[in-house]
């Protein structure tokens, strides 16, 4: 039987810890997953929805995934879709090569977005994957991991009729000066940056505060075993079993590299009050 998108509310029972939320999706092609209840949800509306989890099904973020840490939910653009042939998109107004998604049909897929999410954009931010848009760092996605979860569009084509991202106050958050032909991609990355920040699932909470970005620097060089490789040997401070000339040394090495590859950040981290 085919469901009206109108009618296409998401179903929510809570049971204990775990929320089970009814779909849309034929039970065989779903993969079963718990959900903790109150987990960081990701609801991406995209024409592309067999696409994921795609690369956040591996590796920790999976093993969360599958655990029920956090949840993904796909909407399928295309069952919006206007008249007999499910149209989504049309030629953009004054002219112009491409074409542009249409604000009805993505209005009506952000509509069933919104079910079960608050309407506070601080608790559920609402976020178009555009090169136009700001650029994403390492402060925002913590932002998002303190959010219950978000909503991402993910654009085709020449884009989104501008009037729906201004209805539904959308954030634009680009991965880089570049195009992609499609917010997939993008939408997977910025999800996977996001949800390895969220409770227990790295597991070790100091290594998210080493890394990159974390305290202004990019982050110092590592090296493991073995000790000698091709005539190059790990530095012999990392291993003198001395904590602080080990912090002292990588802390060097963070600025250096910072200065060297990335002045912006440089500039920015000494302007930064001590």
């Amino acid at each position: 039987m085919t469901i009206p998108p109108m009618k296409r509310a998401l179903a929510t029972k809570s049971h204990g810890r775990l929320s089970i939320s009814t779909s849309l999706k034929p039970r065989e092609l779903m993969t079963d997953t718990p959900r903790l209840k109150g987990a960081w949800t990701a609801k991406i509306v995209t024409l592309f929805p067999e696409v994921f989890p795609g690369i956040l099904g591996a590796s920790l973020t999976g093993k969360a995934l599958k655990e029920g840490l956090w949840a993904l939910e796909t909407i399928d653009l295309r069952s919006y879709g206007d008249g007999r042939h499910k149209n989504v998109d049309d030629t953009p107004s004054g002219g112009g090569a491409g074409m542009v998604l249409r604000a009805d049909v993505v209005g009506k897929a952000l509509e069933h977005a919104t079910h079960g999410a608050p309407k506070d954009r601080a608790r559920w931010p609402v976020i178009y994957m555009s090169p136009r848009g700001k650029p994403l760092t390492q402060a925002m996605v913590q932002k998002f991991a303190q959010a219950e979860g978000m909503t991402i569009l993910c654009g085709r084509f020449e884009g989104v009729d501008e009037r729906v991202l201004e209805h539904y106050e959308i954030e634009e958050v680009s991965l880089g000066d570049f195009v992609l032909t499609g917010g997939e991609i993008a939408a997977q990355a910025m999800i996977d940056a996001t949800v390895r920040l969220l409770p227990d699932v790295l597991g070790n909470h100091v290594s998210t505060e080493e890394e990159s970005f974390s305290n202004g620097l990019l982050e110092h060089a590592q090296y493991t075993r073995p000790a000698i490789w091709e005539g190059h040997e790990i530095p012999a401070v990392l291993t003198s079993g001395n904590h602080a000339k080990v912090e002292k040394w990588r802390h060097e090495q963070s600025e250096k590299i910072t200065r060297e590859r990335r002045p912006d950040l440089w500039e920015a981290y000494q302007k930064r009050p001590k």
